[in-house]
């Protein structure tokens, strides 16, 4: 493999050889304007891209778009995913990345603002004007969401990888949250990511585990790793 330069690197920058993900976390009602607005102007200069597109540019080092490629992620699962996020993204003709944390989901609803407080999941007073209402997506919204969108784990407790040391572990953080969005999907779920977003090759036994779990990529600050 040639060593990489930054006149290469910015060479394959502009021959769109690299996928933007641009992460987002919760997306409140009085910014849907501005999310909005934002991804109008992605949409104008890179082209948002299925997973299916993914998969194939992965196997074929090819795109079917002139433009470069993007992806907008969002993180934990907030509910506004599905009252905001989603819908602007669909009105854009965007397909999204959610990357959800299952425990935060099966929260009760009064539990939810305790958990999140606790599990590193940022609120604001938006969150909280019905003290007990529904903070999360529900199953419902995820399994809705997944047909026009890519719905994937990002741990069940919101932790890193430092976080995970047990055969439980393993077992609760990464593998049972793809058999639960498997199961309520009916697809497979194709990513996963860490609190942090730590990169592939950080650990070969929780790499081995993310791979033994069924995923084929992992989603990290910086890159979109391909491993199976």
């Amino acid at each position: 493999m040639a060593a990489l330069t930054s006149s290469g690197h910015r060479a394959d920058l502009a021959a769109g050889r690299f996928v933007r993900a641009v992460n987002y976390h919760n997306t409140p009602r009085s910014q849907r304007l501005a999310l909005r607005e934002e991804l109008v102007l992605y949409s104008k200069r890179f082209a948002s891209i299925t997973l299916a597109e993914l998969d194939r540019f992965f196997a074929t080092g090819e795109w079917q778009t002139e433009q470069p490629a993007f992806l907008p992620v969002f993180y934990e699962g907030y509910r506004t995913g599905y009252d905001v996020a989603a819908p602007v993204c669909e009105e854009l003709g965007i397909t999204a990345w959610f990357m959800l944390c299952t425990g935060f989901v099966d929260c009760p609803p009064r539990e939810q603002e305790v958990f999140a407080r606790s599990h590193h999941i940022g609120l604001i007073g938006e969150d909280l004007l019905d003290p007990g209402s529904r903070i999360a997506l529900s199953w419902e919204e995820i399994a809705e969401m997944a047909q026009r969108h890519v719905v994937s784990p990002h741990t069940a407790s919101h932790v890193g990888i430092a976080d995970v040391h047990s055969p439980a572990d393993f077992e609760r953080e990464i593998a049972e949250p793809k058999r639960k969005l498997d199961a309520v999907t009916g697809q497979s779920a194709p990513a996963f990511a860490w609190l942090g977003g730590t990169q592939w090759g950080m650990s070969a036994r929780h790499d081995l585990a993310v791979r033994e779990a069924g995923y084929r990529y992992l989603v990290s600050n910086t890159s979109i790793h391909r491993i199976a």
